[in-house]
């Protein structure tokens, strides 16, 4: 289980607004919307990878609000090489020396079970911070076991969608993980959340913890445009920029806040 050190880091809330950014800008507008961690990555547009030092140093230097990074060094699936595995766990030490608050980290072996030693490996590089694992849970084949692995293991958190597309349709196995997981694990809902998707969670289980982007689509401010060449991603415009819209975050705050005061 996670050290008595990490336990002392944790700031305890009653409940959790992470806000998953790519961006200084979206960044301060998590914060300012009240998000209460920030789960920083880059290439948001693909699920997310690891995001450079001096982007987390940049954020830190506006704002002191708690930082998760993601470790994840491809777009694509969970199984990685030891070239990889070597890689995550120096970008892992890097982050820990610079006092990011938490890491996002899974592994899979190829029969999507949970890969003990190279979660191990990462979790041992991060030292003192916290841990989360992250979507390869909800890849994983057998769930509920990988959530008592790794609790064992020291992870803090699962981020998840609960096996499904999206939040909504994984609701009744959410309910169940929240009621089955050991003391001391946090199930963080994701995919799909927003100030309604919430709304509906309290409503219907004791669920505390949730992960949004809270995005909009902005129009790119470049005036000259070639339309002959593209350098972006087939289907996705280089010209559109995703980025944390800080009403959507204020709104979902307010929800927590009055669910916690009993005023839902």
């Amino acid at each position: 289980m996670m050290s008595d050190t990490r336990l002392k880091k944790e700031k305890r809330r009653p409940f959790t607004l992470e806000v998953c950014v790519d961006s200084t800008e979206s960044a301060l507008e998590a914060a300012a919307g009240g998000a209460t961690r920030l789960e920083l990555c880059a290439d948001l547009v693909i699920g997310g990878t690891t995001p450079g030092l001096e982007l987390f140093r940049e954020i830190r230097s506006e704002s002191d609000i708690d930082i998760n990074v993601l470790i994840r060094p491809r777009f694509g699936d969970f199984h990685y090489t030891g070239h990889e595995i070597a890689i995550m766990c120096r970008e892992i030490e890097a982050f820990a020396r610079e006092g990011v608050h938490g890491i996002v980290m899974g592994s899979l072996q190829k029969d999507g079970s949970l890969n003990i030693s190279q979660m191990r490996e990462m979790i041992t590089a991060a030292g003192d911070c916290r841990i989360t694992l992250h979507r390869a849970f909800d890849v994983c084949r057998e769930p509920f076991q990988v959530m008592e692995q790794a609790a064992e293991l020291g992870v803090d958190t699962i981020l998840t969608s609960g096996q499904e597309a999206d939040c909504l349709a994984g609701m009744e196995v959410l309910g169940k993980l929240i009621e089955g997981a050991p003391e001391g694990l946090d199930i963080l809902i994701g995919t799909g959340v927003t100030p309604e998707i919430i709304r509906l969670f309290l409503a219907k289980m004791p669920a505390r913890h949730f992960h949004m982007s809270g995005k909009k689509v902005m129009e790119s401010e470049m005036q000259w445009r070639n339309p002959k060449v593209s350098m972006g991603l087939p289907g996705i415009s280089e010209f559109e920029i995703y980025r944390t819209d800080s009403n959507v975050i204020r709104e979902a705050r307010h929800i927590l806040e009055m669910a916690w005061r009993g005023n839902m």
